[in-house]
């Protein structure tokens, strides 16, 4: 009972909040997004405020003759305190004016309630004994993760409320540090198209082989890094010291060929020098562990955003390189592995409120197609990763399935497009679709906006 007592809570909120609602029952429109009965710390104040709740549901009109019937009809009137604890309750309410104040007191203190009960269930799950450490310790992060994000949203929510964030969020787009802002790739044409960045947005970026995705990806992820933004890589593919080697290659703008090797001159050097101390200072973090499956990548993705300065972009690199979680059987197959992991990838940016970039294989049908340009029908493996992205952008190439003898056969009048690439946005969920062009250097391993001067 003493620990019960001890408890975080604040009956006088509680209280004031149905009090509220019993003044005027159009206080519910501010505050059902907020809270519900479960946030109440005194069960007759639970009973009240979910009668109330019951009565909004049902469109009928919310006073203390309303509340009381519905009490009545539950048989929880009794419970409740009955018509004086109801009489109470408005007498004691100074203005219902101030009702989402007093709601949002009720929603810290259950939440401060949760996060005790998390701690106990943690606890719980610490005595175990179990050799499955890894399981432990995500079901453990679990538990806190459930209280930082539980959802706010129920019910319904007022236009104008959501009217009100948008143009919060659109007057903080000029300031990189807010957590609403999007983030921008480095490329002002693509940004132009794209409007950056989205929060909660998963983009597809898919290539063949060689066409630079992970550069691109790569590419992003460093500029958004020199703006502010917090950045995680999951390098499936690559270790963390040959990704490292990239991004210093291109920044440093030294062949990563050589620079690999050792065999770089003495101006080369200092730029290398130079480079690593301005890229040591980003919040870059890269995962490199191989054969990893999605339940490892999110409780990693949540614990860095839980980590001091959170989580502002994440990209994987590449989705057919996530592990299934084995359980296909009969006639399932990668197909159905690939729409989960698809959709768990998409849910992961939701929960973090993050872009995620997932880089995506082609499939070789690409490779016999007269123009060998890419389609949405392409993704590898599944056509639920087109449904679940909301933008799919591909890289394409002219130089690497034209010669230059090829091209002044089919296009005298232009010239060869050696090292231009274009991204081209096949799916845009908020937005046009379209191509810009950019020109990849591959000995430095990136990408880079065209000069003005490119005739292209």
């Amino acid at each position: 009972m003493l620990t019960e007592q001890l408890l975080p809570h604040n009956i006088e909120a509680e209280e004031a909040v149905i009090g509220s609602l019993l003044i005027d029952s159009d206080s519910f429109l501010d505050i059902s997004h907020l809270i519900s009965p479960d946030d109440f710390y005194r069960d007759r104040n639970r009973l009240c405020f979910a009668a109330c709740a019951e009565l909004f549901r049902r469109g009928e009109a919310i006073d203390q003759i309303t509340v009381a019937r519905e009490l009545h009809r539950t048989d929880n009137l009794e419970s409740a305190g009955g018509m004086a604890y109801l009489s109470h309750l408005v007498t004691t309410t100074p203005t219902s004016s101030h009702a989402g104040f007093y709601a949002q007191v009720v929603y810290n203190t259950s939440t401060m309630r949760r996060l005790i009960e998390a701690g106990s269930g943690i606890s719980a799950i610490g005595y175990r004994d179990t050799a499955d450490v890894e399981t432990t310790l995500r079901e453990a992060e679990d538990l806190l993760f459930s209280v930082r994000t539980r959802r706010q949203e129920r019910g319904f929510v007022p236009l104008r409320q959501i009217y009100d964030q948008f143009l919060e969020e659109r007057a903080s787009f000029t300031d990189p540090i807010t957590d609403t802002a999007p983030i921008l790739t480095g490329y002002n044409d693509l940004d132009e198209l794209l409007g950056g960045m989205q929060r909660s947005d998963m983009l597809i970026l898919g290539a063949r082989p060689g066409l630079g995705k992970s550069a691109l990806a790569v590419n992003v992820c460093i500029h958004a890094a020199k703006q502010g933004s917090r950045v995680g890589i999951f390098s499936l593919e690559m270790s963390r010291e040959q990704l490292a080697l990239r991004i210093l290659s291109g920044d440093a703008e030294v062949d990563a060929h050589r620079l690999r090797l050792g065999l770089y001159t003495e101006a080369e050097e200092q730029r290398i020098i130079d480079s690593i101390g301005n890229l040591s200072d980003l919040p870059v973090f890269i995962d490199d562990t191989p054969f990893q499956g999605i339940p490892e990548m999110r409780s990693k993705a949540r614990r860095l955003s839980l980590s001091p300065g959170g989580l502002d972009l994440l990209i994987v690199d590449y989705l057919q390189l996530i592990q299934g979680q084995g359980r296909m059987r009969g006639g399932e197959n990668r197909v159905q592995e690939i729409s989960e992991i698809s959709r768990n990838l998409k849910g992961i940016a939701r929960d973090l409120r993050i872009p995620i970039i997932t880089c995506s294989q082609l499939s070789r049908v690409v490779e016999g197609r007269p123009g060998h340009r890419p389609m949405l029908s392409d993704l590898r493996d599944s056509g639920s990763i087109e449904q679940d992205a909301d933008i799919v952008m591909f890289i394409y190439r002219d130089d690497v399935y034209y010669t230059e003898d090829e091209w002044e056969q089919h296009f005298p009048e232009r010239p060869y497009p050696r090292g231009i690439a274009e991204i081209i946005v096949a799916k845009h969920r908020h937005g046009p679709t379209g191509g810009v062009k950019l020109r990849f250097r591959n000995n430095w391993v990136r990408f880079d906006a065209l000069g003005r001067d490119d005739d292209f």
